[in-house]
């Protein structure tokens, strides 16, 4: 992918109102320019229903999150034998800010009247066809914030059903199929690798610290060893945290000058150095990324993720015991 490639220049021809009976869904005939510079005519249908933010709401002493239940038409014409579909609170915006909309749909869908929220993204969920970004919030809830049953409204036909699960119950939901919206989904996850329910009472966390070692340095011995000094300045400041720092390098090192390797990137640093990174993410509790541009940290990290295992992106981000 080109990154300074200049955005397509498009040309709106006419737009064909289809219906306008819930939402609005409009054929929209353009005009597109490729990338030869021809001109090409399309048209597409798109499906306005406005934006929408949503919210899972969590407590760390509990360890549970708060989700809804309720019946989903399309889900039912599309393979859903029961049509209910498990989600976290959801609405649209209604010519409100994200903030202001989230904080009244928390309070009608599921009885919470929170505090506080935290913004963590944006995503358009269905590009290909539907004009909605939705806006994507987290906050803690507690028990004395409960100030009705919820349920949502019924001059709104919905009939809503609050579920309080346990954090590992609704993971494991996700693993199952249990747990199908995609929204939803999202946000559990972001929870897993943000650790937004450990407690600070939480054990010490086992640390990867993943950057760059020969990426950036063109195998200049100096500059190498300026990348080991500044990670194992970072890994000082984990250990300061009351965690337990380690670097793949640490590992790999010593066994590669012991195996015989005789230059940077011969076969026996490439069967030792990267794969022993690897096997200790077994042994780990969490990635934390550091410094600059590195293929081999960004290995780390997807690996990571994939295990299930928190990934942080700076420092600040890990707890303090």
């Amino acid at each position: 992918m080109n990154a300074t490639k200049p955005h397509p220049q498009v040309r709106i021809v006419k737009e064909e109102l289809l219906s306008d009976n819930w939402y609005v869904l409009k054929k929209v005939t353009f005009e597109y320019e490729k990338g030869n510079g021809q001109w090409e005519t399309q048209s597409r249908e798109v499906y306005d229903r406005g934006n929408v933010a949503t919210i899972l709401l969590y407590n760390r002493k509990k360890q549970t999150v708060v989700l809804t239940r309720q019946f989903r038409m399309p889900t039912y014409k599309n393979g859903n034998r029961t049509g209910l579909l498990i989600e976290a609170c959801a609405g649209l915006l209604d010519k409100e800010t994200p903030e202001r909309s989230i904080l009244r749909e928390t309070e009608e869908e599921t009885g919470y009247r929170i505090k506080g929220v935290q913004k963590i993204g944006e995503a358009y969920m269905s590009p290909g066809s539907v004009t909605e970004i939705l806006h994507f919030f987290v906050a803690e809830y507690d028990d004395d914030m409960a100030i009705g049953t919820g349920g949502g409204l019924d001059e709104e036909q919905e009939n809503i059903e609050v579920m309080e699960l346990p954090y590992r119950q609704a993971l494991q939901m996700v693993e199952n199929g249990e747990i199908r919206d995609a929204k939803t989904i999202m946000l559990l996850q972001y929870a897993r690798i943000h650790g937004l329910l450990q407690t600070t009472a939480a054990k010490s966390l086992h640390v990867l610290i993943a950057g760059p070692y020969r990426s950036g340095t063109n195998d200049d011995p100096a500059k190498i060893q300026e990348n080991m000094k500044r990670m194992n300045e970072i890994a000082l400041q984990v250990y300061q945290a009351g965690h337990l720092p380690v670097l793949g390098e640490w590992y790999a090192l010593p066994l590669i000058a012991a195996a015989g390797s005789q230059a940077l990137g011969d076969e026996i640093f490439t069967r030792i150095f990267h794969p022993s990174s690897i096997r200790l993410l077994d042994h780990c509790d969490a990635v934390l990324r550091v410094g600059g541009a590195s293929a081999g940290a960004d290995e780390m990290v997807r690996i990571a993720r994939e295990k299930g295992l928190l990934v942080y992106e700076r420092l600040e981000e890990l707890p303090h015991l």
